[in-house]
């Protein structure tokens, strides 16, 4: 595992999410997110996590497949916690993803 990787994809997948939520959150009301955030939430993360794939020089393949357990990850914690908790889970588990990259598990996802 890459710790240089790690921080860097863990960094760089906050400030993707950051702006976004950030701008959503200023420009719409508290109802939106109750009524939409199990959709903008996913399809944000998914968007964030292949823009930092893209800063951070990885596969997208693999980055996303990274972004879909720290989903998971994420969803789980959030059901028995906060969603902030969930947000920690899902981004240390996008990280630690990350971080691996060039194991055998992502050559295994990048041949076709």
């Amino acid at each position: 595992m890459s710790v240089r990787l790690f921080w860097k994809s863990l960094g760089v997948q906050a400030a993707m999410l950051a702006l976004p939520c950030a701008l959503l959150a200023l420009t719409l009301e508290r109802s939106f997110f109750v009524d939409w955030g199990w959709l903008t939430g996913p399809v944000v993360w998914l968007l964030a996590s292949a823009a930092s794939a893209r800063i951070v020089s990885l596969p997208l393949r693999y980055a996303l497949s990274c972004a879909l357990a720290g989903g998971v990850a994420g969803a789980l914690v959030f059901l028995v916690g906060s969603h902030a908790a969930g947000m920690v889970a899902a981004l240390l588990v996008f990280a630690a993803g990350c971080g691996t990259s060039g194991s055998a598990a992502e050559r295994a996802l990048a041949t076709d």
